[in-house]
């Protein structure tokens, strides 16, 4: 029987990751759960969380649970989600309870910090090597080499690529780079109690444009405005007029959080919405790719989170399983690639950024999107492999 996920004669791996985001911890607390040497490099001074809150569905709650995380009490369970007409017109609903109930695990929004601080909850610090530049990666004859740009290096049996976007390992491969949607989001958390101590999420389409508004726990709020974007835009004077001009009168709730709304919770924004084309290689050699390295997404299922969680799962279970390091990064690659694109797929579709493209989810029969939704995550979520996991794991000793 495996004892902590690695199957038993099989050999522990130095693994070097690059990038202490959530999709870097995730891996590096699940590979040092199954006994393997685990060394976290980031860019930053310190582990940071940025961005507002995530959405954490039922397949992403389920490899938490295999992590050992601890999610009680983190964020806000939703209950639903309502999708409308800046003009009132209902468009569609999800029971997320439903949903939940049927894929066995909750839905929460949950502020990305609070994310990673569960995350590194008993997890070793000392694991963690800030002010790590990785400039380039190379595979050597009995494993593989990442340089960092203070002219140091670190060697090691595998290395994963959980560096964003813009990642160093992904740029190794030879990997493409994302591609803009055309699409960015505004976006944040704001304390707002007497509209975000709710349980439902709440959509408003447009045909210029969409927005947000999630409950996120303790009184907060996420919000997002999605408007057009093209690579010479030129940030306004101020943006929360430009935002107001465009989103006001939309329903009284989104009035509220205008007004509460000042340039100083716009200036990191907007977020232009990027898409990798998937590699048909996740790999080269010892190292690959994992979460926004490997597959950067519009945010428009929220997926982005849970997808670096599957490959925290997948990547784990082909590490326990096969004989060498290189076959188990193939099979990998091979085993998420699919389910991947087609998640990758449905999230490039505009059809959430136009009222007319939605008009017709009006005329399907109560309770159809909530069996969408549910039927689409199931089916490219390895749920076979997560329900043998999520029984097999038990929790991290953080003794």
């Amino acid at each position: 029987m495996a004892r902590n996920g690695v199957v038993p004669g099989s050999s522990a791996h130095r693994a070097l990751i690059v990038g202490a985001g959530v999709g870097g911890i995730s891996i590096a607390r699940g590979l040092l759960r199954d006994g393997h040497d685990v060394t976290v490099f980031e860019r930053a001074s310190a582990v940071r969380a940025g961005g507002g809150a995530v959405t954490i569905w039922p397949n992403g709650a389920n490899v938490l649970a295999q992590l050992g995380v601890d999610m009680t009490g983190a964020g806000r369970l939703l209950s639903a989600v309502q999708v409308s007409t800046a003009t009132g017109r209902r468009l569609a609903a999800i029971d997320v309870t439903a949903l939940s109930a049927r894929m066995g695990a909750p839905t929460r929004m949950v502020p990305r910090r609070v994310l990673l601080e569960r995350l590194l909850d008993g997890f070793p610090l000392d694991r963690i090597r800030c002010d790590a530049h990785a400039v380039d990666v190379t595979n050597t004859p009995g494993g593989v080499r990442v340089d960092f740009a203070d002219g140091t290096s670190a060697e090691g049996d595998l290395l994963i690529g959980a560096d964003g976007q813009r990642s160093t390992v992904r740029a190794a491969m030879g990997a493409p780079e994302a591609t803009s949607t055309g699409w960015c989001s505004w976006q944040g958390l704001v304390e707002l109690p007497e509209i975000a101590d709710s349980d439902v999420g709440v959509i408003i389409i447009d045909e210029g444009g969409n927005l947000g508004l999630w409950p996120a726990g303790d009184g907060s709020l996420q919000w997002w405005f999605d408007l057009p974007w093209t690579p010479d835009f030129v940030h306004p004077d101020s943006p929360i007029d430009a935002i107001r001009s465009h989103f006001t009168d939309w329903s009284d709730p989104v009035d509220r959080v205008l007004a509460r709304l000042t340039d100083d919770d716009l200036s990191m924004s907007p977020f232009p919405h990027f898409r990798h084309p998937i590699p048909r290689e996740w790999g080269r050699g010892r190292f690959t790719l994992l979460g926004d390295a490997a597959h950067t997404m519009p945010p428009t299922l929220a997926q982005g989170t849970n997808q670096a969680l599957l490959d925290t799962m997948v990547l784990r279970r082909a590490l326990a399983s096969a004989r060498t390091v290189p076959e188990a990064l193939s099979w990998y690659g091979r085993t998420r690639r699919r389910k991947v694109a087609a998640v990758s797929w449905v999230t490039s579709l505009q059809v959430s950024h136009g009222e007319s493209a939605m008009k017709p989810a009006a005329l399907l029969p109560p309770g159809f999107a909530t069996s969408a939704l549910t039927n689409f995550l199931r089916a490219t979520s390895h749920s076979r492999m997560s329900a043998e996991a999520t029984e097999k794991f038990s929790p991290i000793d953080t003794r």
